[in-house]
């Protein structure tokens, strides 16, 4: 179905943006944009030193990819997960004959053996990979039927219009599991995998942590937790405590949901964790649907921000001017794509009909920006 698109795919691999707009020196963000069922937009704020969160849209006809990559103890997972996922989803897409359940297990999959194989080949030099991990959140939309599949605790909830006696309103419908041990479902089922160790999970520094280390339960990489036979390796010892460990306590199982699309269906909101810490489902919803389309998601970049910085009894102006690294205090990375679903208003636009490509958020917001002002630098000396 997608093989004549390999080569734009190929747009989505590269570290650098695919496009969009400046402003902060840790801001970025994209024009809105077309795809097969209406327009996106994206932004995405960097908090830590290396920007951890990572994320991408791929366009077709036929098709649309949503990507938002939360990575942790390093940027390397995620970094990983934004140069080969769509290229195995699309790769199970062509072999197959379409999107499915299996095609999106395949994608998953084959991206974890795959970074595995090269934390594997590169501990010896850099023992610290083995504890980088990353949440990883995909949506797919093709036939007007919508997929969701999700490891980690970034999150997808849906705007849908409701008609009540009081006219038209909006609510929100989460359509993503949280795969986080803070929520009591979730811990039970880390706990039942693992009847003979109770300390698989634990309560420590205010929150649950498996194995005292890690919130999320579910990711790609984090292969430490994965693969209990590394701890028998002298390198890895030297970098970190031995933790008993006699089977993986996470796993790189996504969970997936399938939805057909309905006229009332108004828009989605992918997120990193970043934006969900500070706003509500419905609190992000209500905003999608009150303002304009044209820059929202960095408008709900910009209010979690406020929310963060009123939390410290800060101005959003004072909470900005904050270094990357220690910004990490105050809020988490933050990526927000809104795909906003028009399929009910008729066929894909016309302008859209040729179009195929990729919009991928830049793999460190900080170096974009510095890099363009020295450029701009540069041009105004020799102008001068």
């Amino acid at each position: 179905m997608l093989r004549l698109f390999y080569s734009p795919l190929r747009r989505c691999f590269p570290g650098g943006g695919g496009g969009g707009g400046g402003g902060d020196g840790l801001l970025w963000h994209s024009e809105l944009k077309p795809h097969a069922s209406g327009e996106f937009s994206i932004a995405v704020a960097q908090a830590n030193y290396s920007l951890e969160d990572q994320s991408q849209v791929f366009t077709s006809p036929s098709a649309t990819y949503i990507g938002v990559y939360d990575g942790h103890g390093g940027p390397e997972a995620s970094r990983f997960i934004n140069r080969h996922l769509f290229s195995y989803l699309n790769k199970f897409v062509t072999e197959q004959g379409g999107l499915s359940v299996d095609v999106i297990k395949k994608a998953f999959s084959a991206t974890e053996e795959d970074f595995c194989r090269l934390v594997k080949l590169s501990m010896h030099i850099s023992p610290q990979i083995v504890s980088v991990g990353s949440c990883c959140l995909l949506g797919a939309i093709a036939d007007n039927v919508l997929y969701v599949a999700n490891l980690g605790d970034s999150r997808v909830v849906l705007g849908r219009r409701y008609t009540g006696s009081k006219g038209s309103s909006v609510v929100a419908e989460r359509l993503s599991t949280d795969h986080n041990v803070a929520d009591e479902d979730v811990r039970r089922e880390v706990e039942a995998l693992h009847p003979d160790d109770s300390h698989t999970v634990v309560y420590t520094r205010g929150v649950w942590r498996i194995k005292g280390i890690i919130q999320v339960s579910r990711s790609i990489g984090d292969v430490y937790l994965k693969k209990p036979d590394i701890y028998r390796d002298p390198d890895f010892q030297q970098y970190l405590n031995p933790i008993p460990l006699k089977y993986p306590v996470m796993t790189s199982e996504p969970s997936i949901i399938i939805r057909d699309l309905e006229p009332e269906d108004l828009f989605l909101i992918f997120a990193s964790d970043g934006l969900w810490e500070q706003l509500s489902d419905e609190a992000a919803v209500d905003i999608v649907f009150k303002y304009p389309r044209a820059g929202i998601a960095k408008r709900l970049v910009r209010t979690a921000i406020q929310k963060a910085a009123k939390k410290r009894e800060m101005r959003y102006e004072d909470i900005m001017k904050i270094e990357k690294g220690i910004r990490r205090h105050f809020h988490d990375d933050i990526t927000v794509i809104v795909i906003f679903l028009d399929h009910q208003r008729g066929s894909s636009r016309g302008r859209f009909k040729q179009t195929v490509g990729c919009t991928t958020a830049p793999a460190d917001i900080f170096s974009l920006n510095a890099e363009e002002v020295e450029a701009e630098n540069s041009m105004l000396h020799s102008v001068g």
